[in-house]
């Protein structure tokens, strides 16, 4: 192995190292009370019951999957399957269990201030956002030595993405229908606090987040990662330019150094008042340190033509790409910009006012949004086809040019999760400061904290939304190319061919269908969760008087069992869509089914993202200018709890779908024999 296939490999270990002596260090730290440790406890056997009980599922379909891909497909693409499944779930694992570690601390180090408890709660995001990036960066090097060519390894991408969405699904469900059902009881009809120990859905609630925010999105960030960098490998193998292939995985290799150092910039801080300013010079010096290995790396790999720093100049598009996302998600959900104070001054007009200047703002974020993502699509590819060698197609290293776009973006998965993972854990330590009855002045440390993080998870998600809208566009390309192998043949991809304008209105169908079942989902749990919670304060009038103690076993059961019966509904509508449209209609209508549910998907994912990003910092604005439990307060709290289910349940799940319907379409392309072949016009 030459010394350029060792560095990722070399920089994944590091950055093991690096989170490994973070967990280490978080765990060094005071725990607290008798009394914070034994919620903790109690959060802790709660999100592992759930993820026991989620694995029983989820298992024994992913070993039926690696076989039947295995079987059919090639072993190759079973093997990789499996690695991208196990290592998903791994993913979500390490994130779970460093959260719940890390919220106890973080609530006890309130106690010290707001700088410590944002550096003890950004260390432990720390730890998962250094794992989860190195152990996709791993397992794609790895996979790629083994396998050379990528098709016979596009099983990895089916795993990461299938397992991220059964992740996504439970986790979101059964957090959101914790959380509302807290919400709508406790908050609006009992008016007690938020996270009041006198709430049966308090501990679930606190288990929601963990296994929804934390190993959601360490999952979510951990396929995002696969599927992008696998696309970029797949366009540069498939189009003829095998020998920039590893170029991909290299700037993944890039962009996990600029990550390790820019996490390195955070410390402990007294007299800390802006959380984000640390996490905002943190991105920068990530995203300057990237930009010059980037260009180290290009130099030494592809040399100095113009070919080789026009993908170099792709690359740091993207780069560039996820400061102008941060730039707009922050501006449409963060309480300091205009759109959420507009919203929270709605609430003085009652629930509907509140509730349509939320969708509002969230469908006026979309255009910046796409705008953004257009303008990154058409520089990176006018500049890579540009520079194209004599003798080469233009198209081909646009093309390839846009894919490393997307893959220089997730490059900086790492500090970008790291960001966002700390929101879950101040999430929980709030929870836990209000549980044990501390003072107002702790409780507001997580406050400033948990706003912030509301601001960063928006973020991400639309970061993880954006790749997953250019990791599509080159996969879609993959797809065209691959099909055209297979069936020896140049197929007519354009709109004269009514199978692909079926295929675009199926996809376009797709997101939309798949929203309105997992909102739907949600809603049934959350009944069930309200139902319960009404019971409980109906059958002991001790527990709002707080001398009861609430069964709180019995709600973290309902919202387990009702977020597994949705689990596989989403999941198979994403597998059997393109598979039955290419059987029924051929590999055209398959490609129009994937442009659809792209350019749907990545819109309303965002839309879902940001509407409920700013409705929740609506009502932390409201609640922080010292209106609790006023009627604007419960308006804001309904706003919320409408929100709840866009932002952490179907927005995320839908780039997922999104990256799934790409890898299904890839590795099952064979299969799409077309048994109504309709003629083109």
């Amino acid at each position: 192995m030459e010394a350029h296939e060792l560095l990722p490999v070399a920089v994944a270990v590091a950055s093991f190292a690096m989170a490994a002596g973070f967990a280490a260090w978080v765990v060094r730290q005071k725990a607290g009370t008798k009394e914070m440790v034994e919620i903790s406890e109690a959060v802790r056997v709660g999100a592992s019951a759930f993820l026991r009980r989620e694995m029983k599922i989820i298992v024994p379909i992913s070993i039926g999957m690696a076989v039947i891909i295995g079987y059919f497909i090639g072993a190759s693409n079973g093997i990789a399957f499996a690695v991208g499944a196990t290592l998903s779930a791994v993913s979500g694992l390490i994130s779970l269990k460093i959260t719940v570690k890390a919220a106890v601390r973080s609530a006890n180090a309130t106690e010290s201030g707001l700088g410590r408890t944002f550096a003890l709660a950004f260390r432990g995001g720390a730890t998962v956002g250094l794992a989860v990036p190195a152990m996709a960066l791993l397992a794609m090097a790895l996979l790629y030595y083994a396998y050379p060519d990528p098709i016979t390894i596009a099983g990895v991408g089916i795993g990461a993405s299938l397992i991220a969405l059964f992740m996504r699904i439970g986790g979101g469900i059964y957090t959101k229908a914790a959380d509302m059902g807290a919400d709508l009881v406790g908050k609006v009809e009992a008016n007690i606090p938020e996270d009041d120990p006198r709430n049966p859905a308090t501990i679930a609630d606190n288990v929601g987040d963990n296994v929804g925010d934390a190993a959601g999105m360490g999952s979510d960030i951990y396929e995002s990662y696969i599927v992008t960098m696998l696309a970029s490998i797949l366009i540069a193998a498939l189009i003829g330019l095998t020998e920039y292939a590893l170029y991909p995985i290299l700037i993944g290799a890039s962009g996990m150094i600029a990550s390790m150092v820019g996490v390195a910039t955070i410390r402990s801080r007294d007299g800390l008042t802006d959380v984000m300013k640390p996490l905002n010079r943190a991105f920068y010096v990530s995203a300057a340190v990237a930009v010059a290995l980037n260009y180290a790396i290009t130099s030494a790999f592809l040399g100095d033509s113009g070919a080789s720093m026009a993908l170099f100049a792709a690359t740091v598009i993207g780069i560039v790409l996820v400061p102008v996302i941060q730039r707009i998600t922050d501006g449409y959900t963060s309480y300091r910009h205009a759109a959420v104070r507009e919203i929270a001054e709605s609430a003085k007009w009652g629930y509907a006012s509140l509730t349509l200047m939320g969708i509002i703002k969230g469908m006026r974020s979309t255009g910046p949004f796409m705008v953004a993502l257009i303008v990154a699509i058409i520089v990176s590819f006018a500049v890579s086809a540009a520079a194209a060698p004599d003798g080469e197609s233009a198209l081909l290293y646009g093309i390839f040019g846009t894919s490393l776009t997307a893959m220089s973006m997730l490059s900086l998965a790492g500090i970008v999760l790291s960001i966002d993972a700390f929101g879950p854990i101040a999430d929980n330590a709030g929870g836990i400061v209000e549980m044990t009855g501390m003072s107002e002045d702790r409780r507001r440390v997580t406050d400033k904290i948990d706003a912030v993080g509301n601001t960063t998870k928006a973020v991400t998600k639309g970061f993880a939304i954006a790749s997953a809208g250019l990791a599509a566009l080159a996969m879609i390309q993959a797809f065209q190319f691959e099909a055209s192998e297979v069936f020896h043949a140049a197929l007519n991809y354009t709109l004269t061919n009514p199978s692909v304008i079926i295929g675009l209105l199926v996809g376009g169908l797709l997101p939309f269908l798949i929203t309105g079942q997992l909102i739907s989902g949600v809603s049934r749990a959350a009944f069930r969760m309200v139902d319960e919670v009404r019971s409980q304060f109906k059958a002991d009038a001790g527990i709002l008087a707080g001398t009861s103690r609430p069964n709180y076993a019995r709600c973290v059961d309902i919202a387990t069992v009702a977020s597994l019966k949705e689990l596989w509904k989403t999941a198979v509508i994403a597998i059997v869509a393109p598979i039955a449209l290419g059987i029924l209609l051929g590999p055209t209508a398959v490609a129009g089914l994937l442009m659809g549910s792209v350019v749907t998907g990545i819109v309303l994912a965002y839309h879902l993202a940001n509407t409920g990003g700013a409705w929740d910092n609506a009502k932390k604005l409201v609640e922080m200018e010292g209106q609790k439990g006023s009627e604007e307060h419960k308006v804001a709290i309904v706003g919320d709890v409408i929100g709840d289910p866009y932002k952490d349940t179907a927005g995320p799940a839908l780039n997922t779908v999104i990256k799934l319907l790409n890898t299904i379409a890839i590795v099952f392309v064979s299969t799409f024999v077309a048994v109504v072949p309709l003629p083109a016009i």
